[in-house]
């Protein structure tokens, strides 16, 4: 290859199942976005944020050593500048309780929180489930009745309600406390062995690890063994079972339809009594797209004081699935006026006027030229109308010579309402548009027409 020929670059591609999430995609992510914050907030949560690394140990506490999670999943690495043991975090609650012990946020009573944010687990990537995947999860921290709980399984309810959601059903259990999952245990281990021929290698390996997570087995030979195992909600005694009765007393006062699955169980050992799962049939195997339960042991166990917590956590990738399944629309909107222009003049004025009515709380884009040109006014109409615009503010020498712009309604009927307004009112103009109808719906300045 001769020296006066550049060598082609080697073009490079994300990483394995870490996925864009490109802008024909983002008005949905955003719409859920919104949705589940301000439900969040109408149950009094507060957004934390907290960091994507963590110290490794702390996730080898939370989780369990013996777990796929930390034994496979996790993408942990050696800090090269001071050697600490890193980990990007495989699930949010571990941060959010590290959080909660390290800045004492519940000295003064309890607290709920929420948190948004990616993920990290090295999985085999398929529908809905990836390596680097976003949820959004809740905590109540420092409540010890079902009646937080309940609250949490209803706040779920309604962030599927007000996203026209369907087919999603409510799975609930208690795996009660430490001593009643103890006499549970032994008898599931001496279960098993009496059965021992029946069991797959991955129920041989988790038999006296971990005998709980045999019971969440998708294995279709071993369906009619599991179903026959000793279930956990036959061994609860005392408050295990106020706690549970408490429970669907509060959901069924409120018409709040689940199936009780002594099947659902959680393999580590921090979590106690309510366990819950919002599924879908949707999505193929990957059905769960919320789970959640209490973990009362956690805090203590992590040396701060003892304090009672529950929390959920769902996937956005898969919800935002079942949104598309459901039709909703993906608005291809970007803004509520596009800003059209032919000359020099224009175009300066064109800059002032899109500020001036971004100033009164609407979107504007402003054509820009391109690698070929600024485009005529035909091609910049073309794309005025690919915007999603509602209207198009075009300027051109006749506008400038005439200090007025044509407003021309983008959503009407063929060739209907193209206005020849002056400068000064054309951001008045605009916002009694779009904005008119719904004003007196709105106290607040900022109305965008497309949201």
């Amino acid at each position: 290859m001769s020296d006066n020929k550049k060598e082609k670059a080697t073009k490079i591609t994300a990483v394995k199942g870490m996925n864009d999430i490109l802008p024909a995609d983002a008005p949905l992510w955003e719409l859920f976005e919104n949705t589940a914050h301000s439900v969040l907030k109408s149950y009094g949560y507060q957004k934390i944020v907290t960091p994507i690394v963590e110290d490794t140990a702390l996730f080898k506490r939370a989780i369990g050593a013996v777990t796929d999670i930390v034994e496979k999943e996790m993408y942990s690495f050696k800090d090269s500048m001071n050697d600490d043991e890193l980990t990007l975090r495989p699930e949010g609650t571990a941060g959010v309780v590290r959080a909660v012990i390290e800045h004492n946020l519940v000295y003064d009573g309890p607290r709920r929180v929420w948190y948004s944010g990616p993920m990290f687990r090295h999985e085999r990537p398929q529908r809905g489930r990836y390596r680097q995947f976003f949820q959004v999860g809740a905590e109540a921290v420092g409540f010890a009745g079902p009646d937080i709980d309940a609250e949490l399984i209803m706040l779920c309810r309604r962030l599927w309600d007000d996203l026209g959601l369907e087919n999603i059903r409510l799975e609930i259990n208690s795996i009660g406390d430490a001593a009643e999952r103890q006499r549970h245990r032994a008898d599931l281990i001496t279960y098993f062995e009496a059965n021992a021929e029946l069991l797959d290698e991955e129920a041989k390996r988790r038999l006296h690890a971990n005998p709980l997570r045999i019971l969440d087995t998708k294995n279709p030979a071993m369906q009619d063994l599991v179903n026959k195992a000793p279930k956990l909600l036959d061994y609860l005694e005392g408050e295990s079972v106020v706690h549970f009765e408490g429970l669907k007393r509060i959901l069924d006062h409120n018409n709040i339809q689940y199936t009780v699955n002594p099947r659902l169980v959680r393999g580590l050992d921090y979590y106690n009594r309510s366990v819950f799962e919002w599924v879908t049939d949707k999505l193929g195997s990957q059905g769960t797209v919320c789970a959640g339960g209490r973990y009362d042991p956690l805090i203590e166990s992590f040396g701060g004081k003892p304090t009672p917590a529950v929390g959920f956590a769902m996937g956005i990738e898969r919800l935002v699935e079942l949104m598309k399944e459901a039709g909703e629309p993906n608005d291809p909107s970007e803004c509520d006026v596009y800003m059209v222009h032919q000359g020099e003049e224009a175009r300066m004025q064109a800059f002032v006027l899109a500020e001036r009515i971004r100033d009164a709380g609407l979107d504007v884009v402003l054509h820009c030229a391109a690698a070929s040109g600024p485009g005529s006014f035909k091609s910049q109409m073309k794309k005025a109308d690919g915007s999603g615009a509602a209207f198009a503010v075009i300027l051109g020498d006749d506008e400038i010579a005439k200090r007025t712009a044509a407003v021309k309604s983008m959503r009407g009927a063929e060739g209907e309402q193209q206005a020849s307004v002056p400068f000064d009112d054309v951001v008045d103009y605009l916002v009694n548009q779009i904005v008119g109808a719904h004003e007196h719906e709105h106290d607040h300045e900022h109305v965008h027409y497309h949201h």
